[in-house]
């Protein structure tokens, strides 16, 4: 990673690069952080555009906090993660008890920034599509991308959340992620198929 440098802070092609690299984080979590960023961002953007509609300043909202509380993520992500990896690379001279409560304790604090990012994909996705039924209809497209972004972003988290917690498929985590990226799916596939404004 680069060192201190907060990941939005980067131009987008060096934060790719950062993607790209050998070094484990950033990795995945982070990608599914800006994903639905993006989504959140186009859903402002559509509203923005849709002066005719009376509800477009309460989704603008809405949609700026979504970007705001999720773009942070990317960075956070990457964070836990390094911290995660450290955690599984402790002395095997610790006491066994000791090793495993540390691993355990940090990868499930691991866990916990890609359910963040999936609650918020759902909630993306869902704001989407009524972003892509009353928004202005030249911009639905932008709608629809948001929806499936935001879609994608909650499913790699979703997933991320599941891998975190490997040694605890009965979290309630894990459940919780896997009903939260059904969620944004299902939105996803509404706004795709919802009729044209």
């Amino acid at each position: 990673m680069h060192g201190s440098e907060d990941l939005l802070e980067l131009p987008v092609n060096a934060f790719l690069d950062s993607l790209a690299a050998e070094e484990p984080a950033p990795a995945g979590g982070s990608g599914a952080a800006v994903a639905v960023a993006m989504g959140a961002a186009l859903l402002a953007k559509v509203a923005r555009a849709s002066t005719g509609w009376p509800e477009a300043s309460s989704v603008i909202a809405q949609a700026e906090r979504l970007r705001k509380r999720t773009a942070p993520l990317a960075q956070r992500d990457a964070e836990a993660y390094e911290q995660a990896l450290a955690a599984l690379h402790l002395p095997d001279q610790l006491e066994p008890e000791v090793r495993s409560l540390a691993i355990g304790q940090v990868v499930g604090r691991a866990a916990e920034v890609p359910l963040v990012i999936a609650e918020a994909g759902a909630d993306v996705a869902t704001l989407a599509v009524l972003v892509a039924d009353r928004g202005v209809a030249d911009r639905r497209g932008d709608a629809v991308a948001a929806a499936l972004l935001a879609e994608s972003g909650a499913r790699a988290a979703a997933n991320l959340v599941a891998v975190n917690l490997t040694m605890r498929p009965e979290d309630e985590r894990v459940h919780r992620a896997k009903g939260l990226a059904q969620v944004a799916s299902a939105a996803a596939r509404t706004a795709l198929t919802s009729p044209e404004s």
